[in-house]
C-alpha cells in the first residue's frame, strides 16, 4: 500500500474521482440502508469551536423547559419543576439538534439531543439508541451514559422508561418504527424525544488526535479504553455497527482524556435475535420495549447472532457488512481500522463535511477504496501494516491489527480475546 499523501487525496476529491463518504463504488446498498448510514452521522456532542448555531435556541429552550410529568398513585400526572436549562447549541443535523445544558439541581453539565419524531426512520434511530443504552445494567467509563429520555408532545413532557407498555405514547413510537409510517401526532403537533447524556467537552477522536502532536502513551491508553468498551458492549449483547472516530467522544473531567463510545442509532441488541438465521428478527417477548440487554444472566455468544442490514460508514465497514451477512466481529474490524489510522495518523477528506478524518484505505489506481470493500473484491490482498516507514508501531501491535482486519471474521479475535491481547501488546510497548 503506498504511503499516505494528503494532497493526492484532496486532488482526488477535487477531481471527483470518488465520493469518499456516501457513495459506494461498485456495490449499492438498499436505499433504506443508505439512509440509516447517513442519518447515523448527524448528532454528536461537539466542542465550542464547532459549528454553533444559535438560531431558534429560545424556542427550543421553551420546549424543553416544560415541566416533566410525574405520575402519582391515582394515575394522574403532576408537574414538577424543569430540571435542565439549555446553554447553547453545539451541533445540528438533518433530524436533530445537540445542546449543552446544565442540571438545575446539581449544576452538572449535560448534553441534550432533541430529535423530532416526524419520520419513521428518525424514530427508528432514536429507539435503537434508547434500547441499547437502557438495556445496560451497569455503567462503563468508556461508554457514554444516558441519564434519561423525555418524550414531549402538545406542551407536555413524559419521562420514558425501557419497555413501558403502559405508555400509549411510547407504544405509538414503537408502532411508527415498525410500520414505517407516522403514527404519533401531526405536523401541527410535533413530537420530540430528548436524550439527556453526559457531556464530553473534549470533542471527538478526530479532533483530539489531529490537534495534538503524536503521543505513543496516549495511543496505548486509547487502544486499551476502546477494546474495554467494545468488550463491555459485546458482553451485554450490543453490536454498535457504526464505530468510527466521529462516534468516539472525549471527556477530560478527570484530568486525563477518557474515551466514550457514543451514537448508538445503528446499534443492535442481539439478546433476542435468532442465532440460526441470517435475518434480524426478535424472538417472542422482545423487540418493542422487551429487548433484553444481556448482562447478568445472559451467557449467549454474541458472535453467533447474524445480522443482515448493511449499515455503517464506508471506511470502517468489514467485508462481510458490504455483503449484508455479518456478526459482532464487524465491530472488531472497524476498531482495527480506527486504531491503525490513529497510530499512523492516516486521514482522508470527507466529501460532504470537507473535514479531515482518521481512516485507512487502499489506493487502486486513481481511487481510494475502503479496506473492507477492497478485501471483499480481493480476499487474498495483503495489507501493509505499518504503512509509514517511520511508524513507531511495535511488532505485537502490527500482528494484532492484521488479525483484527482478517478478511474472514472467524480469523479475528472476539472482543474478550482482543481485550487480553491489547493489554499484553500495549504493556510490552
Amino acid at each position: 500500500m503506498p504511503a499516505f499523501n494528503k494532497k493526492e487525496v484532496m486532488d482526488l476529491r477535487n477531481g471527483k474521482k470518488r465520493k469518499v463518504s456516501g457513495g459506494v463504488r461498485s456495490r449499492r446498498r438498499p436505499a433504506a440502508a443508505r439512509m440509516k448510514r447517513e442519518a447515523g452521522k448527524v448528532l454528536r456532542s461537539l466542542t465550542v469551536e464547532s459549528n454553533i448555531r444559535r438560531s431558534g435556541l429560545m424556542d427550543d429552550e421553551d420546549c424543553f423547559s416544560i415541566s416533566f410529568l410525574r405520575p402519582d398513585p391515582s394515575g394522574a400526572a403532576s408537574a414538577v419543576s424543569p430540571r435542565y436549562s439549555l446553554l447553547r447549541e453545539v451541533g445540528r443535523g438533518s433530524y436533530g439538534v445537540v445542546y449543552e445544558a446544565v442540571a438545575r439541581k446539581t449544576g452538572a453539565r449535560v448534553a441534550v439531543k432533541r430529535l423530532q419524531c416526524d419520520a419513521p426512520e428518525n424514530v427508528e434511530l432514536a429507539l435503537a439508541e434508547f434500547w441499547a443504552l437502557t438495556s445496560l445494567e451497569n455503567r462503563h467509563q468508556n461508554v457514554v451514559q444516558l441519564e434519561e429520555c423525555v418524550l414531549q408532545r402538545n406542551g407536555l413532557a413524559q419521562k420514558m422508561s425501557h419497555g413501558n407498555k403502559r405508555s400509549k405514547q411510547y407504544l405509538r413510537l414503537v408502532e411508527t418504527s415498525l410500520k414505517g409510517e407516522r403514527i404519533l401526532g401531526y405536523p401541527e403537533e410535533p413530537c420530540y424525544l430528548w436524550f439527556v447524556m453526559e457531556f464530553c467537552e473534549g470533542g471527538d477522536l478526530n479532533q483530539y488526535i489531529l490537534s495534538r502532536r503524536p503521543d505513543p502513551q496516549t495511543n496505548r491508553s486509547f487502544m486499551r479504553q476502546l477494546t474495554s468498551a467494545i468488550a463491555f458492549l459485546h458482553k451485554n449483547n450490543i453490536v454498535h455497527r457504526d464505530l468510527k472516530p466521529d462516534n468516539i467522544l472525549i471527556s477530560q473531567t478527570s484530568g486525563s482524556p477518557v474515551l466514550k463510545v457514543a451514537d448508538f442509532g445503528l446499534s443492535k441488541v442481539c439478546a433476542c435475535l435468532s442465532s440460526k438465521s441470517g435475518e434480524e428478527h426478535p424472538a417472542a417477548g422482545c423487540g418493542a420495549g422487551g429487548a433484553a440487554g444481556g448482562g447478568k444472566g445472559s451467557n449467549q455468544n454474541i458472535n453467533k447472532f447474524w445480522l443482515s442490514s448493511a449499515c455503517g460508514s464506508d471506511f470502517y465497514m468489514a467485508p462481510e457488512v458490504w455483503e449484508g451477512h455479518y456478526t459482532a466481529k464487524a465491530d472488531i474490524f472497524a476498531l482495527g481500522i480506527i486504531i491503525w489510522a490513529m497510530i499512523e495518523r492516516i486521514t482522508f477528506i470527507d466529501a460532504e463535511s470537507k473535514r479531515e478524518l482518521l481512516g485507512t484505505y487502499v489506493r487502486q489506481g486513481t481511487e481510494i477504496v475502503p479496506v473492507g470493500e477492497a478485501l471483499l473484491e480481493n480476499p487474498k490482498m495483503v495489507l501493509h501494516i505499518p504503512q509509514k516507514a517511520r511508524s513507531a508501531m511495535s511488532q505485537g501491535v502490527k500482528e494484532l491489527l492484521l488479525d483484527m482486519l482478517a478478511v474472514n471474521p472467524q480469523d479475528r479475535p472476539d472482543a474478550f480475546q482482543l481485550e487480553v491481547r491489547m493489554d499484553q501488546v500495549t504493556c510490552a510497548a
